[in-house]
């Protein structure tokens, strides 16, 4: 009877995400286990507000765990000290020597400009949509040392963004303040790609229209989008947009395009234009002390 030999990946890769419990996300995890054969094991530790839920979820995946590992650790977006406590959980589950090779930042909400949940002077949605990058303070020293690549999850309505309906109570509709909140993240992604030029790569992505997802879950009935929708995507296809931004090694030249579309081409800079002034980027990318502040 023939001996047999378990085969060990050549490479581990730690990943860090948020919104990767469910939908989008979770399929994302889905397609990146199954895709790596036995090349590459991947330890993750996902952010969710639903622990069990989650578990139970990848638990049904059946994945290899012997190549493969998920730890699912408590996270409330809209709560910035919970951001924070989640930030301190996670780099107790990587060893110093143990890269982070991946954040993967894809929660998202959209909903209307109502009170906020926590005091803070800001709309739910622009709290979890762009500040909740908190948490990239708090891990830039682990991101650097690790030269980790950062997938900032966008959406090609940046271009009609106009960031005046972020405040708390506003009342703007779902649609806008979504689209804003996008386009503050994305001049966020280019404040970040600055900073942590030489060290870390910076990836904004757009999965394309995906009505099959909870993040439209607040919009009346009537306004959700449907797969009838021009240019709707499946879960499955927004997945492999975001597999793409993960795996790329094709970075254009010009470090201002940074945003890889749905149907996997670099935006030239005049398509993300608006999300390219400096002063806008600064404006919109405070600081930690001032983050902790609001």
């Amino acid at each position: 009877m023939p001996l047999m030999f378990e085969v060990k990946p050549k490479r581990t890769h730690t990943i860090i995400a948020t919104g990767a419990s469910s939908g989008l996300g979770f399929e994302f995890i889905k397609q990146l286990f199954e895709e790596s054969g036995k090349e590459t094991a991947y330890h993750s530790i996902i952010g969710a507000r639903d622990v069990q839920g989650a578990m139970a979820r990848f638990a049904e995946l059946q994945y290899d765990n012997r190549h493969h590992r998920t730890i699912v650790l408590r996270l409330e977006l809209t709560d910035l000290m919970s951001v924070h406590q989640f930030a301190e959980n996670a780099m107790a589950r990587v060893f110093d020597l143990t890269p982070v090779n991946y954040l993967f930042l894809n929660a998202g909400m959209a909903k209307e400009a109502g009170p906020s949940s926590h005091k803070s002077q800001w709309c739910d949605i622009q709290v979890v949509n762009q500040l909740s990058h908190y948490l990239m303070h708090l891990l830039r020293n682990k991101l650097v040392a690790s030269k980790s690549r950062i997938v900032v999850v966008s959406s090609g309505g940046t271009r009609r963004g106009d960031p005046a309906s972020l405040l708390a109570g506003s009342g703007a509709d779902g649609f806008t303040v979504y689209v804003d909140s996008k386009l503050t993240q994305l001049m966020n992604a280019h404040w970040w790609r600055r900073q942590l030029a030489g060290s870390c790569t910076v990836v904004a992505v757009s999965p394309g229209l995906i009505p099959d997802t909870s993040i439209f879950r607040n919009y009346d009935q009537e306004k959700r989008p449907t797969m009838a929708s021009t240019d709707a995507k499946t879960v499955e296809e927004g997945a492999k947009s975001l597999l793409r931004a993960f795996t790329c090694t094709d970075m254009p030249e010009d470090p201002d395009r940074i945003f890889l579309t749905s149907w996997e081409e670099w935006w030239e800079t005049s398509e993300i234009q608006n999300s390219l002034d400096k002063e806008l980027q600064n404006k919109w990318s405070p600081s930690k002390q001032d983050i902790r502040k609001d």
